[in-house]
């Protein structure tokens, strides 16, 4: 399915100071960058649309907003599902620990591939549990955007649930 992407607030910076001196095909690229085109529509719109799009992905200039195509039996509960505040567990995250970290990682590059490394890596540097909970939470939000409600509560069901403890 294809991806839309917004600027993010470093990507907003650079199209107001040039602050960053992007070459000009990829501030071309990232002026195109609305969060209304997909992926798809801004690689035809660009000579070299993929590698352009992948290089201010990698350099933080833009970031995903979601999926522009919705299961029809999905579509109505996705604006409810949206607009739902991240889950606010009060339970510790389950046994803290480099099996924890390795299983959050693994989930992490199931549902969102690619786009998953930051987070990734921010999880495997994560020193004790109040920073890892963080951390999750931030992904719960990702996975939100990225694949809907029911794939983001499952993963927080996993990690945040009191059951795991």
């Amino acid at each position: 399915m294809p991806t839309v992407y917004r600027k993010t607030a470093k990507g907003q910076a650079e199209i107001a100071t040039r602050t960053h001196h992007l070459p000009p095909r990829l501030r071309q690229a990232l002026i195109l960058v609305d969060g209304k085109r997909s992926d798809d529509e801004l690689k035809r719109m660009l000579p070299q649309g993929d590698e352009a799009l992948r290089a201010l992905i990698d350099d933080g200039f833009v970031e995903p907003v979601g999926v522009t195509a919705v299961p029809v039996a999905a579509a109505a509960a996705v604006p409810a599902a949206a607009s739902a505040p991240a889950p606010k567990p009060q339970a510790p995250l389950p046994a803290f620990g480099d099996q924890l970290k390795r299983e959050i990682v693994r989930s992490l590059n199931d549902l969102l591939g690619p786009l998953a490394e930051g987070l990734a890596l921010k999880v495997e540097r994560a020193r004790n549990p109040d920073e890892l909970r963080a951390i999750v939470e931030q992904a719960h939000r990702v996975i939100r955007d990225m694949r809907g409600a029911f794939q983001a509560t499952a993963f927080a069901d996993r990690f945040l649930s009191s059951e795991t403890t």
